[in-house]
């Protein structure tokens, strides 16, 4: 079942954590993707969907401590939202994870 407003869901990829926060906010979702842990200065792609649909696609370079962070607004839909998290180093595999929020 559909989890209600202030989710979130972690995982790990290549020795780095990434999560995803998605909270209710003015008629819609405040959608957030952060990474923890991973080299510093190290180039990530990350992207956001909501709904199947890319929203966010980027390349992104962790600071000095290996976090790096994404942030972005989306409009409630009818229905259940769904959002996934994609994240991979450059050169290396994928990791993601989806969360469904009404």
């Amino acid at each position: 079942a559909p989890a209600s407003a202030d989710v979130e869901r972690r995982g790990t990829c290549a020795g780095a954590t990434f999560e995803l926060n998605v909270d209710r906010e003015r008629g819609g979702w405040d959608v957030d993707a952060e990474l923890e842990g991973a080299r510093a200065h190290s180039d990530w792609k990350v992207a956001i969907r909501h709904e199947g649909k890319v929203v966010a696609s980027r390349t992104l370079r962790a600071d000095d401590e290996g976090e790096l962070d994404l942030d972005l607004f989306r409009r409630d839909t009818r229905g259940a939202d769904t959002f996934k998290l994609t994240v991979k180093p450059v050169g290396g595999s994928a990791c993601s994870t989806s969360l469904t929020v009404r």
